[in-house]
This record gives C-alpha cells, sequence and structure tokens, in this order.
C-alpha cells in the first residue's frame, strides 16, 4: 500500500449495544511513518495524523459516543509494520458507565514489527459506580522491536467521594516478543471488598502501570528517584528482563499521568533516541 486506504462501515446500535472495530496500519516511507491503512465500523475513529516531530505518526483515537455502556464491544488491532514509529492516544478520559447488569469489553491488540517502535498512551479509563467492563491489551513484539505504554485505571469517582460499587473489573495485559511471554498480568475486582484488600487495590481508587521493553539496569536509577513525590500513594519501579514496570497506586489520575510523564521523558532518549515529544492534545 502506498497511500492511505480508509474503509468505513456504519453500523447502528442495537439493544444489546455498540459493536465498534478499528484497524490501524503504519509503514515506513522515505522520512516518515504513514497510516496506510485505516478501516473502522461504528464509533471508533481515529483524527488526521500529525507530525509534531516529523518522522513519528501522532495518532488520535475517537469513540464519538463519548463513553461505553454494556453491551458495548469495542475492538482495536494495530499493526506497525518494520521501521515504522507511532505514537496514539485518545483526547480524555473513557468512561465506563453503569452497564445494568450488561458487561462492556474493550479488547486491544497491539503488534510491533522488527525495527518499529510504537508508543501506546490512552488516557485513563474510569469506571463509574455500577459499570461492568473487561479490558483486554495484548502486545506482540517481532525480535527487534520497541514498546512504551501505559494503562491508568479509575474506580469510581473519588473526586466526588463514590467509591466503585455494584460493578465488576477484569483486565488481562500481556506482552509478548516472538511468542514468548514477557509479562502477564490480570486484576479481576468482583466484590467492594476487593477494593480495600491488602492483595487488591488496599483502599485506592486508581491503579496505573508504565511498560518499557528493551530496558537495561542503568535505567532504574533515575526512574526511582521519581517514585518518592507523594506520601499517599504507592509506587514501584522493576525490571524483568529487558521489561521496565513501573506502577502508581493512589487516588489521582493527574498524579499517575504526571509521574508516567516523567517516567517516560527519561526513557525515551534511552529507548528510541528521541526527546519526550507530547501529543498535542494533552495540551488541550
Amino acid at each position: 500500500m502506498t497511500g492511505l486506504d480508509v474503509e468505513s462501515k456504519r453500523q447502528p446500535k442495537t439493544a444489546d449495544g455498540w459493536t465498534a472495530r478499528l484497524d490501524l496500519e503504519y509503514a515506513a516511507r522515505q522520512d516518515r511513518t504513514v497510516l496506510v491503512r485505516n478501516r473502522h465500523r461504528g464509533p471508533l475513529v481515529v483524527q488526521r495524523p500529525l507530525y509534531p516531530e516529523k518522522e513519528v505518526c501522532h495518532t488520535c483515537i475517537l469513540h464519538p459516543p463519548g463513553g461505553v455502556v454494556g453491551g458495548d464491544r469495542l475492538e482495536i488491532a494495530v499493526l506497525a509494520g518494520a521501521g515504522a514509529n507511532a505514537l496514539l492516544t485518545t483526547p480524555g478520559a473513557t468512561k465506563f458507565y453503569r452497564s445494568g447488569g450488561r458487561r462492556a469489553v474493550q479488547n486491544q491488540h497491539l503488534h510491533i514489527d522488527d525495527g518499529a517502535v510504537l508508543e501506546w498512551f490512552p488516557q485513563d479509563n474510569i469506571l463509574f459506580p455500577g459499570a461492568e467492563a473487561v479490558i483486554n491489551t495484548r502486545i506482540d513484539l517481532a525480535h527487534g522491536a520497541r514498546f512504551m505504554g501505559w494503562e491508568i485505571l479509575c474506580l469510581g469517582l473519588p473526586v466526588n467521594g463514590r467509591r466503585f460499587t455494584g460493578g465488576s473489573l477484569a483486565t488481562r495485559l500481556s506482552l509478548h516478543r516472538e511468542s514468548r511471554p514477557l509479562l502477564l498480568e490480570r486484576l479481576r475486582i468482583v466484590e467492594e471488598n476487593d477494593l480495600d484488600r491488602c492483595a487488591g487495590l488496599r483502599s485506592f481508587p486508581v491503579t496505573a502501570t508504565f511498560i518499557a521493553t528493551n530496558g537495561t539496569a542503568d535505567m532504574l536509577s533515575p526512574l526511582r528517584e521519581l517514585v518518592t513525590r507523594e506520601e499517599e500513594a504507592l509506587y514501584g519501579v522493576t525490571q524483568v528482563d529487558e521489561v521496565l514496570v513501573a506502577r502508581y497506586l493512589g487516588h489521582s489520575t493527574f498524579a499517575a499521568h504526571e509521574l508516567f510523564m516523567d517516567i517516560w521523558s527519561i526513557l525515551r532518549p534511552e529507548i528510541t533516541g528521541r526527546g519526550a515529544c507530547a501529543p498535542r492534545i494533552w495540551a488541550t
């Protein structure tokens, strides 16, 4: 493919909710990365790609209805072809509303070919009381692929003093290189007590994870200097083989985002050779 392949299929909302799918493919073309395939069905679309740093394709994923409800099913598939460089984000938090007994499902599959770099930075997921959500993310890396990304979850509405009650959450995050698992994580919240258990969220409504591949031991020291900033939160930075993992458990999605931005600013030059260049949408 040499140009942008855009295919749109309208799929009306049914009594069971939206069914939407978004397929994106990036390819290296001379001095920049191009979005060569953009196929969507239902209310999942992307804005026009931006190039604030020339060779990297910045893309913003939109979910027009503004929120996810019970019965909705969202599928996102991203392929970064050999040598491609892409950064994806969203314009704001994804809100999972009260489900009425039906689950909302969001599946995300990211595939990164040899020599490609994919940065996956969606804004936070907010689960309203009564929401029932399943969020699955799988990242597949070829031999020379590089990845950085985060997941920020907010259960309930802590700013309004509303706990996450009457709902459930099941998340799965898996990272593989050449089919070999590098990181496998699951989180299940099925009872209100799960929010308070020591092996659960310890009464913190916000849990967040930052992942970077191609890490080295000397990258840990500057990251650990960042994790002493807030008394009423728990932080951690670890390395598992090549994977650097930073975690936040606290009360503020803003604090998690600020921490992860600082971590990204440190790691990006080391892993990609580029300085941090925040997506423009974050400044609006």
